[in-house]
Protein backbone atom coordinates (compact mmCIF):
# COMPACT_ATOMS: atom_id res chain seq x y z
CA UNK A 1 0.00 0.00 0.00
CA UNK A 2 1.35 3.40 -1.01
CA UNK A 3 1.90 5.71 1.96
CA UNK A 4 -0.04 8.97 1.96
CA UNK A 5 1.02 12.38 3.16
CA UNK A 6 -0.62 13.41 6.44
CA UNK A 7 1.30 16.66 7.03
CA UNK A 8 3.35 19.15 5.02
CA UNK A 9 5.60 21.82 6.48
CA UNK A 10 7.00 24.45 4.12
CA UNK A 11 10.24 26.03 5.34
CA UNK A 12 10.37 29.72 6.28
CA UNK A 13 13.38 32.02 6.05
CA UNK A 14 14.89 33.15 9.34
CA UNK A 15 18.23 33.73 11.06
CA UNK A 16 20.00 31.80 13.80
CA UNK A 17 23.44 31.51 15.36
CA UNK A 18 25.41 34.73 14.93
CA UNK A 19 23.22 35.80 12.01
CA UNK A 20 23.14 32.83 9.64
CA UNK A 21 20.37 33.09 7.08
CA UNK A 22 18.61 29.75 6.69
CA UNK A 23 15.27 28.06 6.07
CA UNK A 24 13.65 26.66 9.22
CA UNK A 25 11.40 23.74 8.36
CA UNK A 26 10.75 21.82 11.60
CA UNK A 27 10.65 23.46 15.03
CA UNK A 28 8.94 23.19 18.42
CA UNK A 29 5.60 23.69 16.63
CA UNK A 30 6.05 20.43 14.72
CA UNK A 31 7.74 18.25 17.37
CA UNK A 32 4.71 16.04 17.95
CA UNK A 33 3.87 15.58 14.27
CA UNK A 34 7.45 14.65 13.24
CA UNK A 35 8.55 12.74 16.37
CA UNK A 36 11.44 11.88 16.86
CA UNK A 37 12.74 14.69 14.60
CA UNK A 38 12.70 17.96 16.50
CA UNK A 39 14.26 20.55 14.24
CA UNK A 40 15.26 20.71 10.59
CA UNK A 41 17.12 23.72 9.21
CA UNK A 42 18.12 23.97 5.56
CA UNK A 43 21.03 25.98 4.18
CA UNK A 44 21.06 27.06 0.54
CA UNK A 45 23.10 30.07 -0.48
CA UNK A 46 25.71 31.21 -2.99
CA UNK A 47 26.49 34.32 -0.90
CA UNK A 48 28.99 33.66 1.91
CA UNK A 49 27.76 36.72 3.80
CA UNK A 50 24.59 34.72 4.49
CA UNK A 51 26.41 32.20 6.67
CA UNK A 52 30.02 33.09 7.52
CA UNK A 53 29.04 34.41 10.99
CA UNK A 54 28.32 30.77 11.81
CA UNK A 55 27.25 29.22 15.10
CA UNK A 56 29.80 30.17 17.79
CA UNK A 57 30.30 28.03 20.91
CA UNK A 58 26.96 27.05 22.46
CA UNK A 59 25.53 24.19 24.59
CA UNK A 60 23.28 21.22 23.84
CA UNK A 61 21.76 18.49 25.98
CA UNK A 62 19.29 15.66 25.36
CA UNK A 63 19.55 15.45 21.55
CA UNK A 64 21.69 14.32 18.64
CA UNK A 65 22.50 16.89 15.95
CA UNK A 66 23.16 15.68 12.41
CA UNK A 67 24.58 18.10 9.86
CA UNK A 68 24.69 17.04 6.20
CA UNK A 69 26.31 19.14 3.47
CA UNK A 70 25.52 18.35 -0.14
CA UNK A 71 27.83 21.21 -1.04
CA UNK A 72 29.99 23.49 1.08
CA UNK A 73 32.44 23.39 3.97
CA UNK A 74 31.90 23.53 7.73
CA UNK A 75 34.27 23.20 10.68
CA UNK A 76 33.38 21.76 14.08
CA UNK A 77 34.98 22.20 17.51
CA UNK A 78 33.66 21.00 20.87
CA UNK A 79 34.28 20.60 24.59
CA UNK A 80 35.37 16.97 24.06
CA UNK A 81 38.43 18.27 22.24
CA UNK A 82 37.18 17.28 18.79
CA UNK A 83 37.88 19.34 15.69
CA UNK A 84 36.67 18.44 12.23
CA UNK A 85 35.97 19.73 8.73
CA UNK A 86 33.30 18.33 6.45
CA UNK A 87 33.01 19.18 2.78
CA UNK A 88 30.78 18.16 -0.14
CA UNK A 89 28.78 15.07 0.79
CA UNK A 90 30.04 14.92 4.39
CA UNK A 91 28.14 14.79 7.68
CA UNK A 92 28.69 15.56 11.35
CA UNK A 93 26.82 13.33 13.82
CA UNK A 94 27.02 14.65 17.36
CA UNK A 95 25.49 13.14 20.48
CA UNK A 96 24.91 15.96 22.96
CA UNK A 97 23.67 13.57 25.65
CA UNK A 98 24.41 14.85 29.16
CA UNK A 99 25.90 18.04 27.80
CA UNK A 100 28.35 19.40 25.26
CA UNK A 101 29.59 22.79 24.09
CA UNK A 102 30.34 23.11 20.39
CA UNK A 103 30.66 25.50 17.49
CA UNK A 104 29.93 25.06 13.80
CA UNK A 105 31.51 27.55 11.44
CA UNK A 106 30.64 27.44 7.71
CA UNK A 107 33.44 28.35 5.32
CA UNK A 108 33.13 30.35 2.10
CA UNK A 109 32.05 28.05 -0.74
CA UNK A 110 30.62 28.30 -4.23
CA UNK A 111 27.37 27.08 -2.71
CA UNK A 112 26.31 26.11 0.80
CA UNK A 113 23.60 23.47 0.51
CA UNK A 114 22.56 21.11 3.26
CA UNK A 115 20.62 20.57 6.47
CA UNK A 116 20.95 20.23 10.21
CA UNK A 117 18.52 17.87 11.93
CA UNK A 118 17.90 17.45 15.65
CA UNK A 119 17.07 13.87 16.62
CA UNK A 120 15.45 13.50 20.03
CA UNK A 121 17.04 11.06 22.49
CA UNK A 122 14.94 8.64 24.56
CA UNK A 123 14.30 9.73 28.14
CA UNK A 124 16.37 6.84 29.52
CA UNK A 125 19.40 7.90 27.45
CA UNK A 126 19.28 11.68 27.49
CA UNK A 127 22.14 11.85 29.99
CA UNK A 128 24.39 9.45 28.05
CA UNK A 129 28.01 10.45 27.46
CA UNK A 130 28.41 12.95 24.59
CA UNK A 131 30.23 11.95 21.42
CA UNK A 132 31.15 13.30 17.98
CA UNK A 133 31.49 11.47 14.65
CA UNK A 134 33.01 13.11 11.59
CA UNK A 135 31.68 11.42 8.42
CA UNK A 136 33.35 12.35 5.15
CA UNK A 137 31.64 11.62 1.83
CA UNK A 138 33.72 8.44 1.53
CA UNK A 139 32.25 7.25 4.85
CA UNK A 140 28.70 7.38 3.43
CA UNK A 141 28.26 4.46 0.99
CA UNK A 142 26.02 4.78 -2.04
CA UNK A 143 24.30 2.47 -4.48
CA UNK A 144 23.04 3.07 -7.98
CA UNK A 145 19.32 2.98 -8.71
CA UNK A 146 17.44 3.59 -11.93
CA UNK A 147 18.01 7.23 -12.93
CA UNK A 148 20.08 8.10 -9.87
CA UNK A 149 21.72 6.99 -6.64
CA UNK A 150 20.96 6.57 -2.94
CA UNK A 151 23.56 7.65 -0.37
CA UNK A 152 23.22 5.90 3.00
CA UNK A 153 24.21 8.47 5.63
CA UNK A 154 22.63 6.58 8.53
CA UNK A 155 21.02 3.19 8.97
CA UNK A 156 20.69 0.72 6.11
CA UNK A 157 19.19 0.50 2.62
CA UNK A 158 19.16 -2.66 0.48
CA UNK A 159 21.92 -4.18 2.59
CA UNK A 160 24.18 -1.11 2.38
CA UNK A 161 24.98 0.25 5.84
CA UNK A 162 25.80 3.81 6.84
CA UNK A 163 26.50 5.22 10.29
CA UNK A 164 24.74 3.35 13.09
CA UNK A 165 23.51 5.59 15.90
CA UNK A 166 23.94 4.24 19.43
CA UNK A 167 20.90 5.77 21.12
CA UNK A 168 17.90 5.99 18.80
CA UNK A 169 18.29 4.25 15.42
CA UNK A 170 17.71 6.49 12.41
CA UNK A 171 17.76 5.68 8.73
CA UNK A 172 18.93 8.78 6.84
CA UNK A 173 19.11 8.57 3.04
CA UNK A 174 20.02 11.11 0.37
CA UNK A 175 18.11 10.16 -2.78
CA UNK A 176 19.32 11.83 -5.96
CA UNK A 177 17.28 11.33 -9.12
CA UNK A 178 17.72 12.66 -12.63
CA UNK A 179 14.92 14.54 -14.39
CA UNK A 180 12.04 12.12 -14.88
CA UNK A 181 13.61 9.54 -12.55
CA UNK A 182 11.64 7.59 -9.97
CA UNK A 183 12.27 5.27 -7.04
CA UNK A 184 9.97 3.17 -4.85
CA UNK A 185 11.11 3.03 -1.22
CA UNK A 186 10.06 0.21 1.11
CA UNK A 187 8.75 1.48 4.46
CA UNK A 188 8.94 -0.24 7.83
CA UNK A 189 5.64 -0.99 9.50
CA UNK A 190 4.97 1.12 12.58
CA UNK A 191 7.88 3.50 11.94
CA UNK A 192 7.84 7.30 11.66
CA UNK A 193 8.83 8.47 8.17
CA UNK A 194 9.69 12.02 7.10
CA UNK A 195 10.72 13.20 3.64
CA UNK A 196 12.43 16.54 2.97
CA UNK A 197 12.87 18.03 -0.50
CA UNK A 198 16.33 19.55 -0.38
CA UNK A 199 16.49 20.47 -4.05
CA UNK A 200 13.78 20.42 -6.72
CA UNK A 201 10.08 19.63 -6.64
CA UNK A 202 9.01 15.99 -6.50
CA UNK A 203 5.94 13.83 -6.80
CA UNK A 204 5.36 11.74 -3.68
CA UNK A 205 2.78 9.19 -4.63
CA UNK A 206 0.18 11.33 -6.37
CA UNK A 207 1.07 14.65 -4.72
CA UNK A 208 3.58 17.19 -6.04
CA UNK A 209 5.58 18.67 -3.14
CA UNK A 210 7.67 21.82 -3.41
CA UNK A 211 11.36 22.19 -2.67
CA UNK A 212 12.27 22.99 0.97
CA UNK A 213 9.16 21.20 2.27
CA UNK A 214 9.03 18.38 4.80
CA UNK A 215 6.26 15.81 4.74
CA UNK A 216 5.14 13.26 7.31
CA UNK A 217 3.82 10.00 5.94
CA UNK A 218 0.88 7.91 7.07
CA UNK A 219 1.31 4.17 7.48
CA UNK A 220 2.05 2.29 4.28
CA UNK A 221 4.54 -0.25 2.99
CA UNK A 222 6.04 1.83 0.18
CA UNK A 223 6.51 5.35 -1.18
CA UNK A 224 7.10 6.22 -4.83
CA UNK A 225 9.28 9.28 -5.45
CA UNK A 226 9.44 10.89 -8.87
CA UNK A 227 11.14 13.99 -10.18
CA UNK A 228 8.61 16.67 -11.12
CA UNK A 229 10.68 17.85 -14.10
CA UNK A 230 14.24 18.57 -12.99
CA UNK A 231 16.92 16.67 -11.06
CA UNK A 232 16.03 16.32 -7.38
CA UNK A 233 17.61 15.47 -4.05
CA UNK A 234 15.24 14.08 -1.46
CA UNK A 235 16.22 13.32 2.15
CA UNK A 236 14.44 10.40 3.78
CA UNK A 237 14.31 9.81 7.54
CA UNK A 238 12.88 6.70 9.20
CA UNK A 239 12.84 5.95 12.92
CA UNK A 240 10.50 5.10 15.78
CA UNK A 241 8.39 7.83 17.36
CA UNK A 242 9.33 8.20 21.03
CA UNK A 243 5.91 9.42 22.17
CA UNK A 244 7.48 11.00 25.25
CA UNK A 245 6.88 14.46 26.74
CA UNK A 246 9.13 17.19 25.35
CA UNK A 247 10.42 20.12 27.41
CA UNK A 248 12.34 22.31 24.96
CA UNK A 249 14.28 25.41 25.84
CA UNK A 250 16.61 26.75 23.12
CA UNK A 251 19.52 24.30 22.71
CA UNK A 252 18.33 21.90 25.45
CA UNK A 253 15.58 19.29 25.05
CA UNK A 254 14.50 17.28 28.11
CA UNK A 255 11.27 15.60 29.26
CA UNK A 256 10.18 17.84 32.13
CA UNK A 257 10.28 21.52 32.96
CA UNK A 258 12.24 20.69 36.11
CA UNK A 259 14.98 18.98 34.05
CA UNK A 260 15.09 21.98 31.76
CA UNK A 261 15.43 24.42 34.64
CA UNK A 262 18.20 22.26 36.13
CA UNK A 263 20.13 22.35 32.87
CA UNK A 264 20.01 26.14 32.71
CA UNK A 265 20.95 26.42 36.38
CA UNK A 266 24.01 24.32 35.64
CA UNK A 267 24.85 26.54 32.68
CA UNK A 268 24.73 29.61 34.90
CA UNK A 269 26.87 27.94 37.58
CA UNK A 270 29.41 26.37 35.22
CA UNK A 271 28.51 22.75 36.04
CA UNK A 272 26.73 21.88 32.79
CA UNK A 273 29.39 19.51 31.41
CA UNK A 274 28.82 16.17 33.15
CA UNK A 275 31.23 13.83 31.34
CA UNK A 276 34.97 13.94 30.74
CA UNK A 277 36.26 14.10 27.13
CA UNK A 278 36.37 10.69 25.45
CA UNK A 279 38.01 11.74 22.20
CA UNK A 280 36.94 11.66 18.61
CA UNK A 281 35.20 8.62 17.14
Amino acid sequence: MEAKIIHQEKGMRTQDGAGVRLVRVLSNRTAAAYDPLLMLDSFDSTDPSDYLAGFPMHPHRGIETITYLRQGKMTHRDSLGNEGLITDGGSQWMTAGSGIMHEEMPQASERMLGVQVWLNMPQAQKMAAPAYHDLQAADCPSLAVDSGEVVVIGGEFRGVKGFQGQHHPLTFLSIRLEAGGSLTLPLKAGASQTVFLLEGDARLGKVVVEEKTAVRLAEGDQLTLQSAGSPIEVLFFESQALEEPVAWGGPVVMNTQEELEEAFRQLREGTFIQDQPQGKA
